[in-house]
Parts: structure tokens; C-alpha cells; sequence
């Protein structure tokens, strides 16, 4: 299967611009902001989606979630921030890698999409 763009910008085929990384995930800025923060957080290891998800990868899962924390702690955003992940294409899924996407630092509405 071929590499996702996700997996070549971990690889650093690609360039991103990277706000953090550790052993299990990356943290980049999106390209194509929906809010005046707009990051994605990616896990190394790649998982299709959500929904192809196991509970093997329930340890990655709950570091990206832990990692969205401490960015939004990094970044000063105590107002306030949300977490989106898509999963397939009624989601609006464009990668198939999961990532979680952390938007801040504007208003949100609801119900969102």
C-alpha cells in the first residue's frame, strides 16, 4: 500500500511546518486552516480510521488525545479548543491515516459541519 502524505511528511519526505513530535506522534499545522489555530495531530503509527481501529491501538489513540493537551497548554489556549476527528468519507475524511484535528482561537458554533 502506498505511503499517505501523513507517512512522508513523518519520514520528512515532505516538508510540514511542525509545532511538536515525540516517539508516537507528530503535531503539524494544517495547510488549509479552518481556524486561526489549526493543527493535526498524527500518530507514527498508522491506523486507516477510526472506525478500523482495535484495541491494540487504544494506547496511541489515548496519546493523541494526552498530546492535544499539552499543545494546547504549549500554545496558551486556556479559552478553549476542539478536537475533530473524521473517519471515512462522509466525514469529509481526506486521509486515510487517522489524525485528530485541534482548532482554537476563534468561536466555535454548534452543531458543528
Amino acid at each position: 500500500m502506498p505511503k499517505t502524505i501523513f507517512q512522508k511528511i513523518i519520514d520528512r519526505e515532505i516538508p510540514a511546518k511542525i509545532e511538536y513530535e515525540d516517539d508516537r506522534c507528530i503535531v503539524i499545522h494544517d495547510i488549509k486552516p479552518e481556524a486561526p489555530v489549526h493543527l493535526l495531530i498524527i500518530p507514527k503509527q498508522p491506523i486507516a480510521r477510526i472506525g478500523a481501529a482495535t484495541a491494540a491501538d487504544e494506547p496511541v489513540l489515548g496519546h493523541l488525545l494526552v498530546t492535544a493537551g499539552v499543545v494546547a497548554k504549549k500554545l496558551n489556549l486556556a479559552n478553549g479548543f476542539r478536537l475533530v476527528i473524521n473517519s471515512g468519507p462522509d466525514a469529509n475524511e481526506t486521509v486515510p491515516h487517522v489524525h485528530v484535528h485541534l482548532l482554537a482561537k476563534r468561536q466555535m458554533t454548534w452543531p458543528p459541519g
